[in-house]
């Protein structure tokens, strides 16, 4: 295995992701929610990242919206996956095939290769899909570091988790934030949520699995960067509705800078091609 170091990603999505209410309003009416914020925090996201890279899982209409963003976050040496077409659950073949023929033509232009389900829910057929569209990878479970799946011709690296009682065995989609999995005795520190509540403890999870050899995969969100103005008076009926949902509008900077200043980071694909080299040579 290559050499470990953490494996960064941000789910780059506009400020009202969070909430379920805006998940089928029509295309303008996100367009004017977001009021310029998806490109707008970009900079200050790069330049937090100074010269790590990292690897961006962009929501698709963003790019209707914002033509350079992706070109900006390239031209950083980011790479660039798969989130959504438009953000919202994803819990059929039909939503996620309908969302890979409208990203066909930015996918194609930007090479990407990688991607992540909007909260990361999948199935298992899902890789079938993802293989017949020409991704090489995805990062649609969570799973304990290290874990290295093939799927067909897919590779599937999961954000982290941290067992308690031993590695769980025939690990398959899907394996999202839910009661089962917590009750399990995996903790999800590769989840911004569990950023948010536990950062010492996320940050000291990395370095243990550093240690042991493993290369963590964490994720971050744009809003949790560079927070919007205002955005909480917006979201108030869902912090209301759903408290869990407050650990996301934390200002998770300082727990970036730390990692950043602590851990080697590495962009997903680029960890993924050491990992196939070396293995053509054993």
């Amino acid at each position: 295995m290559p050499s470990p170091r953490v494996l960064l990603t941000i789910d780059y999505e506009s400020w009202f992701a969070l909430s379920r209410r805006y998940d089928h309003r029509p295309a303008e009416e996100r367009r004017l929610l977001d009021g310029g914020y998806a490109q707008q925090a970009l900079p200050g996201i790069l330049e937090q990242l100074g010269q790590v890279q990292a690897t961006f899982y962009l929501v698709g209409e963003l790019l209707d919206w914002f033509p350079t963003l992706a070109e900006e976050i390239a031209a950083r040496g980011h790479e660039i996956g798969f989130h959504c077409q438009v953000h919202r659950p994803l819990t059929r073949a039909d939503d996620i095939l309908k969302d890979l023929q409208a990203s066909a033509g930015w996918r194609k232009k930007y090479n990407v290769t990688g991607y992540r389900p909007p909260m990361i829910n999948s199935f298992e057929e899902n890789y079938a899909l993802l293989e017949k569209h020409g991704f090489q990878y995805s990062s649609s479970i969570y799973a304990p570091a290290g874990t290295l799946i093939q799927k067909g011709s897919i590779y599937e690296i999961p954000a982290s988790t941290r067992p308690f009682f031993g590695k769980p065995e025939n690990i398959s989609a899907p394996r999202n934030m839910t009661p089962r999995l917590l009750l399990g005795g995996e903790f999800p520190y590769g989840s911004s949520l569990m950023i948010g509540l536990f950062p010492h403890l996320v940050l000291n999870c990395i370095e243990q699995d550093l240690r042991a050899g493993h290369s963590p995969v964490i994720f971050l969100h744009p809003y949790e960067l560079v927070p919007p103005a205002h955005w909480r008076r917006y979201l108030s009926p869902d912090l209301l509705a759903n408290p869990l949902l407050a650990p996301f509008t934390f200002n998770k900077s300082s727990f970036l800078k730390n990692l950043l200043r602590h851990f080697p980071v590495s962009r997903m694909d680029a960890y993924l091609a050491e990992t196939l080299k070396e293995a053509q040579h054993v």
